[in-house]
């Protein structure tokens, strides 16, 4: 049966809900089948995503999950291949009824504040509902914080009618909209550092991942997690408190969560026998910026060279905060395309520039305009002089395309940092 998918789009509010309706009914209302755990949020909602996946997979569950990176059953995983966290609808719908006939019980779903507030994941009845963090992102579609967060909220709207879920809400009782969740869902559990029920103590933060204390009652969890930096800390704890609500034991919980080695395009290393360190990583937002900066700039002993850019057609305000916190914590900034789309790049890159030159930092001497972002790439791994200096790729992480004003074209920000350092060692 061929539908005109475009058509939807002409006519918004409602285009998307009538097509989720439309596809809903082709394929049999594939999501009323299965148990499915939502988890937005504006940073750690993938790695979140394959935590509570993995853990669940550990503990003998038939589980599924569909994010940013990728989507499939158990583990047989399939990288995401499209430049967006929710596929189009008809795609959608198929992957679940995929996910039906391969015996699939429980489905964790990364969804988006777009899919919410489009109704893109109409008919997909939430048995729980995980929130990361709400910060400043997609206000260029959203219009306002409220709107934006208002968009997020909706999941745990729709998981609180479901009668036949958990009507359960996971939420960071550390960001400061906490209140807005707890609300909107019958049996919220608070998780933090310095607040909620299910409390994070004795950290330890090391290169090769994070261990803490995790207790909630009298119960006290063992958690050691193979992924860094403190923002794991949180994503993990999300991860302990959807296996807490869902009955897990003890043992389960720990072993589920170490488990999970690593998740494609956040925080990946990468080595070709160079004297300095390179990651991968598809930080992209003010906050998850600054967070990540705040960890890696007092144990980098040497320069701190960041690359990125700033996506065209999308928000714009982010572009200079973006630049004045790289300025603030970076030695050297390299600007370049990331999907620029139909909007000159090199104004894009202007503007992020402005932001770094408030914290000091001049275009030509430690402010690097290079387009391309291949060049760009080439030229920010030929800066490291030390072993203590670190090349940070931000901004692309997993994704497997560019998006440039033609359109989409080819793009492995981990194949191509590959090379390009095989290029400049000669090998």
């Amino acid at each position: 049966m061929f539908i005109p998918t475009g058509l939807f789009k002409k006519i918004e509010p409602y285009g998307h809900l009538i097509e989720a309706i439309i596809f809903n009914v082709i394929y049999g209302f594939p999501a009323r089948k299965l148990k499915v755990i939502g988890v937005t949020g504006t940073n750690g909602k993938t790695t979140t995503t394959f935590l509570i996946h993995r853990m669940l997979h550990e503990a003998g569950y038939k589980v599924g999950l569909n994010t940013t990176v990728a989507y499939g059953a158990g583990m047989d995983i399939k990288s995401q291949m499209h430049h967006m966290t929710s596929v189009p609808v008809p795609e959608f719908m198929r992957r679940l009824k995929e996910l039906n006939k391969s015996g699939i019980e429980y489905l964790v779903l990364e969804t988006t504040s777009q899919a919410l507030a489009q109704y893109r994941v109409w008919g997909v009845k939430y048995h729980m509902a995980v929130m990361t963090n709400i910060t400043h992102e997609h206000l260029d579609y959203h219009g306002s914080f409220e709107n934006y967060r208002s968009a997020k909220v909706r999941m745990f709207e729709w998981a609180n009618k479901n009668i036949s879920g958990l009507r359960a809400g996971v939420i960071n009782a550390d960001d400061e909209n906490y209140e807005f969740f707890k609300s909107a869902i019958a049996h919220p559990l608070l998780y933090g550092e310095k607040n909620g029920d299910l409390r994070a103590s004795e950290v330890k933060l090391s290169s090769n991942g994070v261990s803490y204390k995790a207790k909630l009652k009298d119960v006290e969890y063992d958690i050691k997690c193979k992924l860094s930096g403190m923002f794991n800390v949180y994503n993990s704890l999300a991860a302990v408190g959807c296996g807490v609500l869902l009955g897990l034991t003890k043992p389960q919980i720990e072993q589920g969560i170490m488990a999970l080695e690593s998740v494609e395009g956040r925080m990946t290393s990468i080595n070709e026998g160079q004297n300095f360190s390179v990651i991968v990583d598809y930080a992209h937002t003010p906050d998850s910026f600054e967070k990540l900066f705040e960890e890696l700039r007092p144990v980098i002993k040497g320069k701190l060279i960041v690359l990125f850019g700033s996506a065209g057609r999308r928000d714009e305000a982010k572009r200079a905060i973006q630049g004045q916190l790289a300025g603030k914590y970076a030695d050297e900034i390299v600007l370049t395309e990331e999907d620029d789309r139909d909007i000159d790049g090199n104004e894009i890159l202007k503007q992020i520039a402005s932001g770094a030159e408030r914290e000091g930092k001049k275009v030509g001497e430690n402010i690097h305009l290079i387009l391309d972002r291949t060049e760009a790439i080439n030229f920010a791994l030929k800066i490291p002089k030390s072993k203590d200096d670190l090349v940070l790729l931000l901004g692309k992480g997993h994704e497997k395309t560019i998006e440039r004003a033609d359109g989409e074209h080819p793009w492995n920000e981990i194949e191509v940092a590959h090379q390009e350092l095989k290029n400049i060692l000669g090998s």
